[in-house]
């Protein structure tokens, strides 16, 4: 697949100055690029173009180093899972220097006439330390096929440590009332497992949770099933219950619990007035806690790509990856205008980032969605760098943010 990733000149007519090669040994090809702005110390953007293998694919990469002094990334989010914003307003509004799209998510609901798409991205999401939400099922998932061996708890993220990596994130959970402990098997996600019991915190925000009920573990257009009941809790306490989800602002101290099907039917074993207590964690793979965690299907594991990538299918894209053992972090999306939307395969995608730098690397929404953003020394404002491919800023679930600490 290298041998597609052909060079072509750089975007001369916009960028001043010599090309740099990023890779030019033997018959390996040479991936010229060309600095287009500063962004800040440690944030490097430039941007690129290649001949691949539906035509010419143009490209936003940005480089950060981990290992500089203040320079950190987290989560850029709406400020709540189940809802949607634009990468620039969420990355002016938190400050960031640089950020792109994240991850896929609950974009539409044509298959449940009636039900409301949620926002709520696929995989899970940490920000700041605090974990946000948990996966859904594989077959629930929007997004192009997964390779073999991969699944929606997939992402890729930050450690306490500062040192990016792979990871994968699973819930475990318990509901324990009237001396039954059930398995908890969703944290504010917009699908739950055919049987399972999930809760919904005030990080959901307002969206409806009749999705939660709706598809199956296999099947994201299946029908919405009828045997749902959700209960109320609060500080401990059931305080209502439903026979059908509902939707609004979950107040602070209060989570909803949702059941479906079998779920469904152990909730209904409560009544208000009894004590309820929910835990709940992402179990990480890898030791060390994650600062902040996003989902996206790998591509690229210890340089080389995985295997059953799809090298057909051609789109605009956009990859997160990890170099030097985690001290390099890069942010790619391509451009979506019209005269070089072809994209890149998936298969492509991973040949790229290798080439890039990067040793590990994720797929993140691509399409509509692919946005990088830089905010302009001199102005202080929030650039978006490529040309969205639906002529204008997509709102998405999330997205990666660079960030300068103090």
């Amino acid at each position: 697949m290298r041998s597609v990733l052909t060079v072509l000149v750089a975007w001369a007519s916009l960028i001043g100055g010599g090309g740099t090669a990023l890779a030019d040994a033997g018959d390996r090809p040479v991936l010229q690029y060309r600095s287009l702005a500063p962004v800040a110390p440690g944030v490097e953007y430039r941007e690129f173009s290649l001949s691949a293998s539906h035509g010419p694919a143009y490209g936003h990469v940005l480089r950060v180093d981990l290992s500089r002094p203040g320079v950190s990334l987290d989560l850029l989010h709406p400020g709540a899972v189940a809802a949607r914003s634009t990468v620039s307003r969420m990355a002016a509004a938190r400050d960031a220097v640089a950020g792109v799209n994240g991850d896929f998510f609950n974009i539409t609901e044509t298959q449940h006439p009636g039900v409301e798409a949620t926002g709520a991205p696929v995989g899970p999401s940490i920000a700041n330390g605090r974990r946000l939400g948990a996966a859904v099922p594989n077959g629930q998932r929007f997004g192009p096929a997964m390779p073999p061996g991969v699944n929606t708890r997939d992402v890729i993220g930050l450690g306490t440590d500062y040192r990016g990596r792979l990871d994968r994130l699973t819930l475990e959970g318990a509901v324990t009332a009237n001396g039954r402990t059930l398995p908890l098997r969703g944290l504010n996600q917009y699908a739950l497992p055919v049987g399972g019991i999930g809760a919904y915190t005030p990080s959901w925000g307002t969206a409806s949770r009749l999705r939660a009920t709706c598809g199956t573990d296999a099947s994201r257009g299946a029908p919405c099933t009828d045997e749902t009941h959700e209960l109320t809790v609060r500080h401990g306490k059931v305080t209502a219950a439903a026979h059908k989800p509902g939707r609004g602002a979950i107040a602070s101290g209060t989570l909803v619990l949702v059941g479906r099907d079998a779920g469904a039917r152990e909730l209904r074993r409560l009544k208000v007035g009894d004590a309820v207590r929910v835990q709940d964690r992402l179990q990480a793979t890898h030791p060390g806690a994650l600062r902040f965690a996003i989902g996206g299907f790998p591509v690229l594991r210890d340089g080389r790509p995985l295997s059953g990538l799809d090298g057909e299918t051609s789109a605009v894209r956009t990859a997160a990856g990890l170099g030097d053992e985690g001290r390099l972090f890069y942010l790619l999306a391509l451009d979506g205008a019209a005269d070089y939307r072809t994209g890149l395969t998936v298969a492509e995608l991973a040949d790229l980032m290798r080439d890039l730098g990067a040793d590990d690397a994720v797929n993140l929404d691509g399409g509509g969605s692919s946005t990088l953003v830089t905010r302009d020394p001199d102005s202080d404002r929030t650039v978006v760098r490529n040309h969205p491919s639906g002529g204008a800023e997509r709102p998405v679930a999330n997205g990666i943010g660079v960030f300068l600490r103090t």
